[in-house]
């Protein structure tokens, strides 16, 4: 009887067990687990996965995604280690603890120690309730039993990394490394991952930015207890201790922020930028306009023309709104080139047979149906080389070479580069050779990336993925695009900058609005726009002078120079006397402006002069000015003034002739 009704009260027992069992199991499958996902900052990053920039989610906190293999090893074992050592033994609730910590606080009658595992803290996390009340940590219990019925070990401390608080706007282990140590988690020194473990508990209490005495005490408090659970040796605890807190959070990374603005719109959160280059040319851009009072802002590109990748893109010198309208992307703006469209006329005009790089073109005054543009100093050099004519950057044959081709071929093959000319009043006149026409700079260093790879234009991007249908079209043939390289090689620099194997071309637009350099070696190729962003002229701003400078430095800031190539087999190096007789010589449809021809001011006609050396002066005509005494040529100059030699005694003709042909005399008497 006895032995039965034990077997009954066992069976019972079991019955009683195995339905509370089932009930909790039913319980705890019923719970609704609060959202898991949550909003988390938008990352852009480099082409390396450094953060260029980041933004905070819709209320204004910090909250960047990080898994657990980019947490440092050893901050998570100190996590585990400081907050709940049994956690890969327990379900989300550990009772040994909850039952040490009751009876600490009924003996003590306060709270001594905790018994929130981990998991049960995540719970608290993800519905942001206190632990207040019984109900409160029943609902903790509830959701930590459910999350570990759910999700692994892992998932969960991932869980915890990315929502724990860090003090102020700051969630999530990533954030709170790049805002307390300027770098992310994947490598914290023991002190760092320290603090880190420390400051979820008490965030506002132990912020290091606000009270670093009680930051510093947090931190050591667990570096002592890593200590003692042998997580740690005494070494390395021992210099962990000596290692500053942070007393201030730093700044987010934001760098390149307008294009980062446009990657964003887009969706795209990975670039091909660099940013360690990124920052050396930001700081570029802010030393280039640090101390000016005239609103000069700056822009800069780099590219890399092999691939057509944008490695750097600084919009302007702040990301701010200031008099110098930072918020704006300049490297977007429509400006007027200026005369940095004048290589793309030249190579045009090589590869069309026009002229080749050692034919004689006239720098005189033309009248191009009445467009009779003028060179920057006014002067005219007559005959020279089509070499020298680009490195002088002169107007008049750019001109006249565009209108032998028709300024539309001109527009044609900006398009070809991939550029996209704004053409005032939607038809181009000769204009467009100077600067006419609505350009951006990254519509420049597309066509100059374009030149520099052969004449083949180029998928110049800051998004990884290439372009969808591109297709690298002519803009000019190799050889001319190598004629063009190799003559702005011999550009002349600017004083004290050296710049060995870059070739580049400065511009300036119509009132000193806009200032340009562009430049090209090997690999790279570097676009630097320098004016006010609201159009006015600046005084004085030049693109040799402004720009150029900032250029090289940008080159310097890129690393070695990567020689050009060399030229194909087809190119024609040969001197203007040894050309095909119609590549000797450009003949423009031009025709010459009525002028005054030249006027010997001195010796005047019928002087008696002293035997010696003659100084004689010109007035009016172009230049240069052939001189010669009794028919025979005695000196050339470009000058207005010039020795003459010793004419002998008696009476001599002198006559000069100008660089249209005009000409004047004199007759003078040497005693």
């Amino acid at each position: 009887m006895i032995r039965a009704r034990t077997l009954w009260l066992v069976a019972l027992t079991l019955w009683v067990g195995a339905a509370g069992r089932d009930a909790l199991d039913r319980w705890i499958d019923a719970t609704d687990l609060p959202p898991l996902a949550i909003a988390q900052s938008v990352e852009v990053r480099d082409r390396n996965g450094d953060l260029l920039r980041a933004y905070t989610v819709a209320d204004g906190r910090w909250r960047m995604a990080v898994g657990l293999d980019a947490v440092d090893p050893g901050l998570v074992r100190m996590l585990v280690r400081y907050e709940d050592k049994r956690y890969y033994d327990h379900h989300g609730v550990d009772l040994w603890a909850m039952a040490r910590a009751l009876g600490q606080a009924a003996r003590s009658g306060h709270v001594v120690s905790g018994g929130s595992t981990l998991t049960m803290q995540v719970a608290r996390i993800l519905e942001d309730g206190g632990t207040g009340s019984w109900a409160g940590k029943l609902r903790q219990v509830r959701l930590a039993l459910a999350l570990e019925r759910r999700l692994t070990k892992d998932q969960i401390l991932a869980l915890y990394l990315n929502r724990a608080p860090y003090g102020g706007n700051i969630e999530g282990i990533r954030a709170a490394s790049l805002a307390y140590f300027g770098k992310p988690p994947g490598r914290l020194t023991p002190a760092q991952a320290a603090l880190l473990v420390a400051l979820p508990q008490s965030p506002e209490v132990r912020r290091p930015d606000r009270d670093p005495t009680a930051a510093q005490s947090a931190r050591n408090a667990v570096l002592a207890r890593m200590q003692g659970a042998g997580v740690l040796d005494a070494p390395t605890v021992t210099a962990a201790l000596t290692e500053p807190v942070p007393q201030r959070r730093r700044e987010v990374p934001q760098l390149a922020a307008h294009l980062v603005d446009r990657a964003k719109a887009l969706g795209v959160t990975d670039t091909t930028l660099d940013a360690g280059l990124q920052a050396r040319l930001e700081a570029l851009a802010a030393q280039a306009t640090a101390g000016r009072t005239d609103r000069v802002q700056v822009a800069m590109i780099v590219a890399d023309h092999q691939t057509g990748e944008i490695l750097a893109s600084v919009g302007s010198a702040g990301y701010r709104a200031d008099a110098r309208a930072g918020f704006v992307d300049m490297t977007r703006a429509l400006r007027s080139p200026g005369s940095t469209l004048k290589p793309l006329i030249y190579g045009l005009a090589f590869d069309q047979g026009l002229v080749h790089p050692e034919t004689l073109i006239a720098d005189k005054p033309t009248d191009f149906a009445g467009y009779a543009p003028q060179n920057f100093d006014g002067m005219f050099r007559g005959d020279l080389r089509v070499r020298t004519a680009l490195q002088l950057s002169l107007n008049i044959p750019a001109v006249a070479l565009t209108d032998a081709m028709g300024p539309q071929h001109l527009i044609s093959g900006l398009r070809r580069a991939g550029a996209s000319p704004v053409v005032p009043g939607g038809k181009p006149g000769l204009a467009v050779a100077l600067g006419g026409v609505g350009l951006t700079l990254e519509d420049m260093v597309r066509l100059y990336a374009g030149i520099a790879h052969g004449g083949t234009r180029v998928d110049l991007r800051w998004d990884p993925t290439p372009t969808p249908g591109f297709q690298p079209t002519r803009i000019t043939g190799d050889v001319a695009a190598w004629e063009v390289a190799d003559i702005l090689l011999q550009v002349p620099r600017p004083i004290g900058v050296q710049g060995t194997g870059i070739a580049f071309k400065t511009g300036t637009s119509y009132g000193n609005r806009d200032a340009w350099a562009i430049g090209f070696d090997g690999r790279h190729v570097v676009g630097v726009w320098m004016g006010r962003a609201d159009g006015t002229p600046v005084p004085g701003a030049f693109g040799g002078e402004l720009a150029a400078p900032v250029m090289f430095e940008a080159f310097q800031r890129l690393g070695p120079v990567t020689p050009i190539a060399s030229p194909p087999p087809a190119t024609l190096l040969l001197p203007t006397a040894q050309l095909p007789l119609p590549l000797q010589r450009f003949r423009p449809r031009g025709e010459v402006i009525a002028t005054h021809g030249p006027r010997i001011a001195f010796p005047p006609d019928g002087a008696i002069l002293e035997d010696g050396v003659l100084v004689a002066k010109v007035a009016d005509g172009v230049a240069p000015f052939t001189w010669l005494a009794n028919g025979a040529p005695v000196a050339t100059s470009r000058t207005r003034q010039v020795d003459l030699p010793d004419l002998g005694r008696g009476f001599s003709a002198l006559t000069v002739i100008d660089a249209t042909g005009q000409s004047a005399g004199a007759r003078i008497e040497v005693r």
